[in-house]
């Protein structure tokens, strides 16, 4: 049996994961596709560098031309993450008919489209399971799994580092720098967080999964991103109180073939599934016309998690090429894509608000609302935070985003209320 030969861009965390599954489960993954599957040749920056695996120093190399241009190699695994160079490589290896398993969200939420008409251009597969949520084999259940079905909406905890976080600020009271510092001891989070923290890296994934179930071809800049820094201790006690808890969710509605995708902090009903999603897990909530909805949930990230899906998607390339079928299902974007206007956005709100305690300033408040045709579905004052105002908790019924806006500019402009401290949206 002649063995598939693969050249593995990168061997970091989820590289080395790789080598350890490709290496360690020969038998099985032989028993699958009916080949040996071999890593001929690895991409590293630094081939004298000290790692936590034996490679064959021969395998090694820095100079990523050399398994794009080798004739022997079959499929090239990238799992070293970057995009210009990365994607240039990626469409020679394409051009030169070889396969492409990548783990790359950035790369796939802005040329995703490119790559894989290159790829369906060629005959080639471009499989990419691990660029979004880690070991939960979400991407080929929205291709495959959704196939007979129409999806309406994708909701999801796509972001590993800002649940750990919001879970240790919801179960312990501690203070979002404190959380962070910590994540960031512990490897969660990076030095310069900011890509997980204000919403980008879900972002990101949620430009892919759009892209996949709604069928047309989202662009990142058609996702309206709201990070997790400005929340804080008291929205967490109120959000509880309520019972709610706030999650970084990732949000995409498909209603008359009109789109909205979101990624911000969300007040989710305590009764929802997706509400006990805890620490560095993932979870994706899919709703169907014909299915209803179902729930996916595992670890979002991970040397062995993410390479497994890595590996999976391997395997598959492998099996295809064995029926000879390679290139035949890249889920290109074929739908018109239509954004919903914010008209068109509706959901349930969250507002906390520190006003003039005194009287008539409530009917001020309810006036606003009217003009804009906003209904409020309970009002709350909490005991005064100091002697000086009064704090009120709205909670409205499903309201346009268009008209809250309108609401909230006329609440800045209004003398009674002296802060907009808060506002969420609302699921479940």
């Amino acid at each position: 049996m002649k063995p598939v030969k693969v050249g593995l861009f990168g061997l970091g965390t989820v590289g080395t994961g790789v080598v350890r599954i490709v290496e360690g489960h020969q038998e099985d993954l032989q028993s699958q596709v009916g080949s040996p599957i071999s890593i001929s040749r690895i991409l590293v920056k630094d081939r004298a560098k000290a790692r936590s695996i034996d490679v064959d120093p021969a395998k090694l190399t820095e100079d990523p031309w050399e398994i794009v241009r080798d004739p022997e190699i079959d499929i090239v695994v990238e799992v070293m993450g970057g995009i210009a160079n990365t994607k240039e490589y990626i469409l020679e290896a394409l051009e030169r008919g070889k396969h492409v398993v990548t783990a790359n969200k950035d790369l796939m939420a802005l040329h995703g489209q490119e790559i894989l008409a290159k790829a369906s251009e060629k005959g080639c597969d471009v499989l990419y399971e691990a660029s979004v949520a880690g070991g939960i084999p979400i991407i080929r259940t929205l291709i495959e799994g959704f196939s007979s079905d129409r999806i309406t909406k994708i909701m999801g905890i796509v972001n590993g580092t800002t649940n750990y976080i919001l879970t240790k600020m919801s179960q312990e009271g501690a203070a979002y720098a404190d959380v962070l510092k910590e994540a960031q001891a512990l490897g969660y989070a990076e030095a310069d967080p900011t890509s997980d923290v204000e919403g980008l890296d879900a972002a990101r994934k949620m430009t892919i999964l759009s892209t996949l179930g709604f069928r047309a071809n989202v662009a990142l800049e058609d996702v309206d991103v709201k990070g997790i820094s400005s929340v804080t201790q008291e929205d967490i006690r109120y959000a509880q109180r309520l019972g709610y808890e706030v999650k970084l969710l990732g949000i995409a509605e498909r209603q008359d073939d009109c789109i909205s995708v979101s990624v911000q902090p969300t007040m989710v009903k305590k009764s929802h599934p997706i509400a006990s999603v805890g620490g560095v897990f993932n979870a994706v909530y899919v709703y169907g016309e014909a299915v209803g909805e179902t729930m996916f949930y595992g670890p979002g990230a991970g040397e062995m998690p993410t390479a497994t899906s890595v590996v999976a998607d391997l395997v598959a390339v492998v099996k295809n090429s064995k029926l000879g079928v390679n290139g035949r299902q890249a889920a290109l974007a074929y739908k018109e894509k239509k954004l919903k206007t914010d008209e068109q956005i509706a959901s349930k709100y969250f507002l906390l608000l520190h006003v003039e305690d005194r009287a008539g300033v409530l009917a001020q408040i309810a006036q606003v609302f009217s003009r804009y045709e906003l209904s409020i579905e309970s009002v709350m004052q909490p005991a005064a935070p100091d002697q000086h105002g009064a704090e009120l908790i709205i909670t409205t019924h499903n309201a346009n985003k268009a008209s809250l806006n309108q609401v909230l500019k006329e609440f800045a402009e209004l003398p009674a209320i002296r802060t907009i401290k808060s506002v969420y949206r609302v699921e479940g």
